[in-house]
């Protein structure tokens, strides 16, 4: 088998006196039929190098999918007056969306059958599904494509007919007003950025649509959303470091919009309504780790803000929900979710008892005010996801729902813990870490260690079905909890973005280290694993430390960062300056080369590498692991096995269907196995 080979040609490109060449910039072009051949010609290849694990993957497929009950359902909430759940059934990909009147006993009615839309398509999501307040209309987003452009459509659920409304190039997302005929939703722009509000009659054609707000600051993103009140609709916009919001009575759709407190930079903010006030979780006055405060809705201006729950360094508050007679908290403190949950009157204020080293829990869906039931999601490395309903007068809960293992899963048999290693800078950096009790650390013990760490996101010690082929083979999966996420507040972020960048990839190497120092695995057995931001990590990684890590798992990676950050035109790009820093800024520009992984490869050993993307990928668009690959085939002076797969029919997501994705987690299993030299 012989690598394909991509033609270079020359492609300088000159910023700041500096001259870059980047001979396969030519990559760049989905409608060129040489691209499709390159891009055909590796999957050929990496077809043919994975044709031994074949058998293999196959049975990790069937594996995955025998652990998950085929015919499931979600648990039922209650909003407005019907009860709504999803069902799946045996041997079908997509779910069915269902809702019961007054009584969860009540017959079916049948909102969705994504089966059957989804049929012809290699590609299909439905998303943003949307109630009128009667009850009689819900609009939903298609997009069939996976470049996550959603076009809205509306169905009468009493009649059963989809209306001719047909509204295109959307978030997917809309919020009816509460005459029921009114339809707000969000537009994007040639770069996919939402950039637009506008208003939708029913019944009318969506070129009569009216324009309600545009954002003209292309580092900001818009959205609509009503409520939880359902009084009002709100319009916010976004950058990483500043919101703003405008709003009018849910009642009042032709009304004109209100800001209710203009945009500052580094004036982060985010509102929810209760009675007379308006809720605002905000970094004001330096609040790093964010407070809660409240104004009149009538004096929304920040002057008029009134103090709730104050700034602490040490507790990062992630978010709220407000009930008629509570107000619940979601904390994390020293890297845990905590649930905080407070009486209006005063009466009470504790916190939900959570008892394991590791784990993750979270509000869930609590979409009506009048209720003291609070519903939230706990989950661990150990322990499947559970849907809890919690009293918040009496203190009992009732679990709903505990995620369902099919076969022989014992979460006895797995061990999780946690652990700090020392950053070269002296921060401790927390790592999550399971593995099957039998399962010794040694030298020879392989151990997959994953990590994200950009916009503030934290991955999660969570239950995963999927891992335990994994574990029952004998790996350690860890999770480095690396600076640029937000798994020890808000600092932890900021100190892994923006020119403090290279301390998420450090982070993840003095991780790797620590982990051999305590003798749990060792480089020839070491595996690291990254998607998108996190593949970008991957990439970071290899360049600085290239014989840490036996094989490496890039995902769907960002790793063309300087030549995407410079253009303005590709999806996200200006939205993101906040992020990784402006390379049209010479300091930012010189920083981000230094790290961007495309731009750092050079003639040396690397590990071994399975690369993934998707020919419609909106967020990485796929060129960028295209070229990463046909550079490191050209420089790296290794035999190691290189391999990039191209998903000629999906985007960022991956596959659509349920359980077509698994093929995915089994080929990329099966590329791991390859290399520890496990063959069943």
């Amino acid at each position: 088998m012989i690598a394909p080979k991509a033609k270079k040609i020359d492609h300088p490109i000159t910023m700041h006196n500096d001259t870059r060449n980047d001979p396969y910039y030519w990559l760049n072009d989905r409608e060129n039929e040489d691209v499709i051949a390159y891009l055909e010609e590796e999957n050929k290849y990496t077809e043919e190098v994975l044709a031994p694990t074949k058998a293999l993957q196959e049975k990790l497929f069937e594996e995955m999918k025998g652990r998950i009950k085929e015919d499931d359902s979600s648990v039922p909430y209650k909003f407005n007056g019907y009860w709504y759940l999803t069902e799946f059934q045996k041997g079908k990909e997509y779910p069915f969306y269902i809702r019961r009147k007054d009584e969860l006993t009540n017959e079916d009615e049948l909102l969705f059958n994504v089966n059957e839309m989804a049929e012809g398509h290699s590609y299909y999501q439905l998303g943003g599904l949307s109630i009128s307040a009667n009850n009689q209309y819900v609009s939903f987003g298609v997009d069939n494509v996976s470049r996550r452009i959603y076009t809205i459509q509306i169905k009468d659920l009493t009649t059963g007919e989809i209306l001719p409304d047909l509204i295109e190039n959307t978030t997917g997302g809309s919020t009816w007003a509460s005459d029921n005929k009114t339809l707000f939703y969000t537009r994007k722009d040639e770069t996919l950025r939402a950039f637009q509000i506008w208003k939708h009659r029913l019944g009318t054609d969506s070129k009569d649509d009216v324009l309600v707000y545009e954002e003209e600051d292309d580092t900001f993103n818009t959205y609509v959303y009503k409520s939880k009140s359902r009084a009002y609709i709100i319009i916010g916009t976004s950058s990483g470091v500043s919101d703003e919001f405008r709003y009018i009575n849910a009642n009042e759709p032709d009304a004109e919009f209100k800001i209710f407190q203009p945009r500052e930079r580094d004036l982060e903010y985010s509102i929810e309504h209760f009675g007379d006030d308006f809720y605002i979780q905000t970094n004001i006055d330096d609040a790093i780790n964010y407070k809660l405060m409240k104004t009149a809705v009538n004096q929304t201006e920040k002057e008029h803000w009134i103090e709730v729950i104050s700034h602490r360094d040490n507790v990062f508050i992630e978010g709220f929900e407000i009930f008629k007679n509570f107000l619940v908290v979601e904390e994390r403190q020293n890297g845990l979710i905590q649930i905080n949950i407070k009486a209006w009157d005063l009466s009470t204020d504790y916190y939900l008892p959570f008892n394991e080293e590791t784990y993750t829990a979270g509000v869930g869906t609590n979409p009506d005010f009048d209720t003291d039931s609070l519903r939230y999601i706990y989950t661990s490395l150990t322990t499947p996801s559970s849907v809890i309903d919690f009293n918040m007068i009496d203190q009992t809960s009732e679990i709903k729902k505990e995620q369902t293992v099919l076969g022989d899963f014992d979460k006895n048999n797995y061990t999780s813990e946690r652990i700090w290693a020392r950053a070269r800078d002296g921060k401790l950096v927390p790592i999550s870490i399971v593995r099957h009790k039998d399962t010794p650390l040694s030298t020879e013990t392989p151990l997959l260690l994953y990590a994200y760490g950009s916009y503030g996101y934290t991955i999660e010690p969570s239950f995963s079905s999927v891992r335990l082929s994994k574990l029952n083979r004998g790996f350690i999966y860890a999770i480095a909890h690396i600076r640029g996420g937000q798994y020890l507040g808000r600092q932890w972020y900021d100190d892994g973005k923006m020119l403090n960048k290279k301390n998420t990839f450090f982070d993840f190497i003095d991780a790797a280290k620590h982990l051999i120092a305590q003798g749990y695995t060792s480089s020839p057995h070491l595996y690291a694993m990254g998607g998108s931001a996190g593949g970008l990590l991957m990439g970071a990684v290899i360049n600085y430390e290239p014989t840490l890590f036996n094989g490496v798992v890039a995902q769907v990676p960002f790793v063309d960062v300087v030549t995407t950050m410079l253009d303005d035109s590709i999806p996200l790009t200006t939205g993101e300056y906040d992020e990784w820093g402006n390379p049209n800024d010479e300091e930012y520009y010189h920083y981000i080369k230094d790290y961007s992984p495309y731009d750092n490869v050079e003639a040396k050993a690397y590990p071994h590498m399975l690369v993934t993307t998707g020919l419609h990928d909106s967020q990485v668009q796929y060129w960028e692991p295209a070229k990463w690959v046909a550079r490191l085939r050209e420089l790296k002076t290794d035999d190691h096995v290189l391999l990039l797969e191209t998903n000629m029919d999906t985007g960022h997501g991956g596959a659509s269907g349920r359980f077509e994705s698994l093929k995915e987690d089994a080929k990329e299993d099966a590329f791991l196995y390859m290399l520890e030299g496990i063959t069943s």
